[in-house]
């Protein structure tokens, strides 16, 4: 899964003039009512405690419970998709997730559950308007939305350059919306292992809530970079925390 587009691809005003109405997107998403369930109970009870070692999460508690919201995590192995359900989805705020993955990820048997779990597909290289606007659309509706803004996967432990285009669209919705009080909330996910294999402890932080209305007074461009700039801010102080507590703290929450 990776976030949707860089600075380059589309203008800001062009961004802007295709969220003005988000209902005509025909680019969809779904929650399937039988399926995640299931998967929530199984993931949640069964695959990730027998899999992983110690699983600890802080910040739970910023985790607004209505309203939309855009989760920004780190992105370090695939399974970052399963983990951040089980520390902020529906068995901890009652609220599904929608998932923005890339086209490749939406192929045959894994597409049929990609799809049924809320994800929807983007184009990076040429993301179409109705995908933009669906995901406005999802804002709109109130959803959690996630968007990972490193783009790939990285195993080094260290925060790399965000794409601007989560700042970019969440400030251009806020802009054609006006009283949409969208928020984006950090989360550092950390491996006690690079490439995670049976008894691999995992550390997660969920930083506070970012208001984007705080960003649109000025010059949309200006206020994307600053934006930026604080969710990069953000995600090296989850990050950091994590690397100090890899060596002390697992053991002391076991998995419940």
């Amino acid at each position: 899964m990776m976030e949707f587009y860089s600075a380059s691809t589309k203008p800001q005003s062009q961004i802007t003039n295709t969220l003005v109405n988000p209902k005509v997107a025909c680019s969809t998403s779904r929650v399937s009512p039988w399926l995640t369930p299931l998967a929530y109970l199984l993931g949640r009870n069964i695959v990730l405690p027998l899999f992983f070692g110690d699983i600890h999460i802080t910040g739970q508690e910023n985790i607004p419970t209505s309203g939309p919201i855009i989760l920004a995590p780190t992105h370090r192995s695939r399974w970052d998709s399963l983990l951040l359900p089980y520390a902020t989805g529906r068995c901890v705020t009652g609220r599904d997730m929608r998932f923005m993955v890339t086209s490749s990820e939406c192929k045959g048997v894994q597409g049929w559950f990609v799809r049924r779990m809320g994800g929807f597909p983007v184009d990076t290289q040429r993301p179409a308007i109705a995908t933009l606007r669906h995901t406005v659309e999802l804002m709109v509706e109130g959803e959690m939305l996630v968007i990972y803004p490193e783009g790939g996967i990285y195993r080094d432990g260290k925060v790399h350059a965000l794409k601007s285009g989560i700042s970019r669209l969440a400030l251009s919705a806020a802009s054609v919306h006006p009283g949409l009080e969208i928020k984006i909330l950090t989360v550092g996910i950390n491996y006690s292992q690079p490439y995670p294999n049976w008894g691999t402890d995992v550390n997660i932080h969920i930083g506070k809530p970012i208001k984007v209305t705080d960003y649109i007074s000025g010059c949309l461009k200006k206020e994307a970079k600053r934006l930026t700039a604080d969710l990069t801010n953000q995600l090296q102080q989850l990050s950091h925390q994590g690397l100090e507590v890899k060596s002390h703290a697992f053991a002391e929450i076991p998995n419940s």
